[in-house]
This record gives C-alpha cells, structure tokens and sequence, in this order.
C-alpha cells in the first residue's frame, strides 16, 4: 500500500484512530516575499501559462513559494523533492515535498519531516488531503514522537490549505489563502515553517 492509496483524509482517521478538529490555528498575516522573487514570479505568470499542467504548478508556484520560505531556516531544514520514505510496509510513497531538519551528516541525508506538502491533483483537495494524513502518520513513526506536531500543506497551486497532527488528534486549518493574494501565502508557508521550528 502506498500513501496515494488513501482516497480520503477518513480513511486515514478510521485506520488510524485519528480524530479530527477544524478551527484556525494557524494566524495568517500577509508578508510580502523578497522583491527578486516576486518580480520572477511576476515574470512567469505574466509570459507562461504557469496553472496549465500539474508538472507547471508544481516547478512555477509551489517549489518556488517553499524554496523562498525556508532560506530564513536554511540551517534548521532542508526541502525535499519526491524523496522517498517508508514507515512500515502500509506507509511507505513518495511525498511531493517534505521539510525536514537537516542532519547532521550531510544535505544528503533525509533528517526528521516536520512539514509535508502534497499536490491536491486534479484539484482534488479530498484525495490531497487523505494522502497528506498518511503522510503525516508516517512523519509521527519516522520520529519516534508522537507528542511532536508535525504540519501538513495540500495546494492545487492556487488554493492551499494548512493541517496539523499532535498524537492521534487532527488539525485542520479552517482559512485557506489562494495564490490571488501572494503575500497571504507566502505569509501562511512561512508561519507553518516557523511553527515546525519551534519544536526543533
């Protein structure tokens, strides 16, 4: 089985035990990224259809907008692409993103995921959702804590919503910021990744 196989964020909570909470624990303020970043990212929407593909929104919004939000924390956290790992023989994929904190033996090496981020594909944020769950259970199994948060981002590119894991209890963001407004979400991503350094 794999993390994809989850159709839904409930079949993850019935396998799991895991119950679930929608309420704002995450306090959005917008914050305006460098002034490089958003003339590139001005730049590419303005000249490429950057929403017309999955592998598009992938390398022309969400990479980027991850990529701008961990520099500040280069040294906490390294970002992971597609990196591969297994919990058990159920949990076991390949996350689209991953923050994690650096080891220290090397960029090269995978250290504890804090934060995965998961493609809502098709725009399907209930699909999103149930395989960033499993994700986030095998993040609690690969640290060996489950008192420890770990956090969870499902986007379309557009659209992206925030979630939370402590224990068995889920947290699910119930604001949204969409990428009309850059600053919001640049401003959520950032404060998902200064939460995950709190537990550091």
């Amino acid at each position: 089985m794999a993390f994809t196989d989850f159709k839904s964020a409930d079949e993850v909570q019935q396998a799991y035990q895991i119950r679930l909470v929608e309420t704002d624990f995450l306090t959005i303020s917008p914050l305006k990224p460098p002034e490089q970043f958003v003339s590139e990212y001005e730049f590419v929407k303005q000249n490429f259809d950057i929403f017309s593909s999955e592998a598009s929104r992938c390398e022309n919004v969400i990479y980027p907008v991850l990529r701008e939000a961990c520099k500040k924390y280069i040294h906490q956290y390294s970002l992971w692409s597609h990196k591969s790992i297994s919990a058990d023989d159920i949990l076991v994929g390949t996350p689209d993103y991953m923050i994690a904190k650096r080891s220290e033996l090397g960029k090269n090496v995978l250290g504890f995921p804090l934060i995965l981020v998961t493609e809502a594909k098709q725009n399907d944020f209930n699909k999103g959702w149930g395989q960033c769950l499993a994700e986030l259970v095998a993040a609690q199994q690969l640290n060996q804590n489950k008192e420890e948060t770990v956090y969870g981002i499902v986007t379309d590119a557009e659209m992206w919503q925030f979630g939370k894991l402590q224990k068995q209890l889920f947290t699910k963001n119930d604001y949204r910021a969409t990428i009309d407004n850059l600053n919001e979400v640049f401003g959520a991503v950032c404060s998902i990744v200064e939460l995950a350094s709190k537990h550091l």
